[in-house]
């Protein structure tokens, strides 16, 4: 994309990132969504509680949520943000590529990964060995072997920053599911990429010793991520200090507003906590989007 300065930035293009990106063009802002449509919740669901929408496919909803926004002008990147950076009143998002963006406020709306596994070893070793988040506990495995399973950009995103952690780290993936730069990367980097195959069981004592494959080979690892999902915004967003819900620590916490604790950063959909529904994705969505779009047009020396 040539331009790369934004009013509004959203991440996330499920029903609360669509939603959020409507209302925001059509306050007359620049806006840019990234995200891809096929891993939203929504798609592939048959929405049947809906208001004004009797039985509608997801990915159909997407479809006309997305070319409502670029009928106002929202721009659209089909890749993934993978950082969130503040500095002197600008937020910097980089995506998959490599490519950094910039904006005067931003919409946190790429939902959660609530994807496990599912393989002997996983709940046992909870805590002993397997993590659900690089950024909270690579520095437990300073200079140990580490895996990270996954396809999509939490998973390369994650592996690249054990790199700096871990004397090794395996990439186990059935297709990586990434742009093709950075699956390129991915490719010629120090990562060990074990590509079409599967994690079948994780096994140890005390803790995890190693990973057993679907093809029947193992890698011998001292602990491993798994990372399903996008990037998550709790992740994306921890180390700019936001706050989370005080009951759970799972969720971002924002006000009536959808204001996050940082001044122009915003939140939306099931990043907020249940119910996961439509209805309320789309409704925090259009505060969201109005909110951001508000801020955006603020003098910055006055703001």
């Amino acid at each position: 994309m040539g331009e790369k300065t934004y009013d509004v930035i959203i991440m996330g293009s499920g029903p609360a990132g669509l939603q959020a990106a409507i209302h925001a063009a059509r306050k007359k802002v620049s806006v840019l969504v990234m995200g891809r449509d096929h891993k939203s919740s929504a798609y592939g669901a048959h929405i049947e509680n809906y208001c004004c929408m009797d039985g509608i496919r997801g990915e159909e909803l997407l479809r006309q949520g997305r070319s409502q926004a670029e009928g106002y002008g929202t721009r659209f990147l089909n890749e993934d943000a993978v950082d969130l950076n503040h500095d002197d009143g600008w937020f910097i998002v980089g995506a998959e590529s490599g490519s950094e963006f910039r904006c005067r406020a931003s919409v946190l709306a790429m939902g959660i990964s609530r994807k496990k596994l599912k393989v002997p070893g996983e709940k046992e070793f909870l805590g002993r060995g397997v993590s659900y988040c690089v950024e909270c506990d690579a520095n437990f495995f300073k200079g140990m072997v580490v895996a990270v399973a996954g396809c999509g950009s939490a998973a390369v995103s994650g592996a690249m920053t054990l790199l700096f952690y871990a004397s090794d780290v395996y990439l186990v993936c059935e297709n990586l599911d990434v742009s093709e730069s950075l699956a390129e990367q991915v490719r010629r980097g120090a990562i060990h990429l074990y590509e079409g195959r599967n994690v079948k069981e994780i096994t140890g004592k005390e803790g995890v010793e190693s990973i057993l494959l679907d093809d029947g080979s193992r890698l011998e690892v001292s602990g491993i991520f798994i990372e399903l999902g996008a990037k998550g915004a709790v992740e994306l967003a921890g180390k700019l200090g936001i706050e989370l819900d005080s009951e759970t620590m799972q969720y971002i916490a924002t006000n009536k507003k959808q204001e996050t604790n940082i001044p122009g950063l915003y939140a939306a959909g099931d990043i907020c906590g249940p119910p996961w529904q439509v209805a309320k994705a789309v409704g925090e969505g259009c505060i969201a989007g109005i909110e951001a779009a508000g801020f955006a047009k603020k003098d910055p020396d006055k703001a």
